[in-house]
């Protein structure tokens, strides 16, 4: 894991040292661009409209603006907000416990949520190989995606989807054929990372990560991340299963835990 810690590290002393994209000549590859109102206009990224009634259904109700639920993913941007531009982070990782504590949707939620903020853009990327399920949930499917990428089969490009959402954009995983969680620690992965952690300075990235006590993929990613999101779910979540979790984690920065489902 040492190599792409470096590159990761690399990435960030470049963006410390003002190695920022407005200096940089424009790129072939570039995804989106902005009009002198501050409008983005994609490009090569594929645009999709969502269903207002699945996104309901599914919960997905960061952007709405009848839903008292709404106020708790407000407030969790606010503290997120706050603390990356004290630390000068850009980087989230989110996961749980176990399965099934909502994990992706906090993610989702969150993601849509800081894109509405108007100093920054969002990347949601799905690293949760063996069980992924935002293009699911969003109702959506993708002809590449991130794996495609990775191994070489696709662009960047091609498999980023923009939800509607005008400041965001997911990498998703489809899940059409077993995934190698390997993946996490390959070069190949490391190239891949750095490179949407370094194009663009005012991006933050969230990484959907899978459970941490149902295979070892949260702990292999989690330490390269500036900053970890626990997601329990109430009176589900066994304190055990807690506790057992932080102490996995210990040496990544874990800034705060998300209590989910709760009635």
């Amino acid at each position: 894991m040492d190599y792409m810690q470096q590159a990761i590290d690399k990435a960030r002393e470049q963006r410390e040292s003002g190695a920022s994209e407005a200096r940089e000549a424009p790129r072939p590859e570039r995804q989106f661009a902005m009009t002198d109102t501050q409008k983005i206009r994609y490009t090569h990224t594929r645009v999709v409209t969502l269903n207002p009634e699945r996104l309901r259904r599914e919960r997905i109700i960061a952007a709405a603006n009848d839903d008292k639920r709404v106020d708790g993913y407000r407030q969790l941007r606010t503290q997120i907000l706050r603390t990356f531009r004290e630390n000068k982070w850009r980087t989230l990782a989110i996961t749980s416990p176990n399965s099934q504590a909502g994990k992706t949707l906090t993610a989702l939620n969150l993601a849509i949520s800081l894109s509405l903020e108007v100093n920054h853009t969002v990347m949601l990327v799905e690293l949760d190989l063996r069980n992924p399920s935002i293009l699911n949930k969003l109702g959506i499917e993708s002809e590449y995606d991130l794996i495609d990428v990775v191994e070489g089969k696709a662009e960047l490009s091609q498999a980023l989807i923009n939800p509607g959402f005008e400041r965001l954009v997911i990498l998703p995983n489809n899940g059409t054929q077993k995934r190698r969680s390997e993946l996490l620690s390959s070069p190949a992965m490391t190239k891949l990372l750095n490179d949407i952690i370094g194009r663009y300075e005012s991006r933050l990235i969230i990484f959907d990560l899978p459970a941490v006590l149902d295979d070892d993929d949260a702990l292999v990613f989690a330490p390269l991340a500036d900053a970890t999101l626990l997601v329990v779910e109430d009176c589900v979540s066994k304190r055990a299963d807690i506790e057992r979790t932080k102490q996995l984690l210990k040496g990544v920065r874990l800034i705060g835990t998300v209590l989910n489902k709760v009635s």
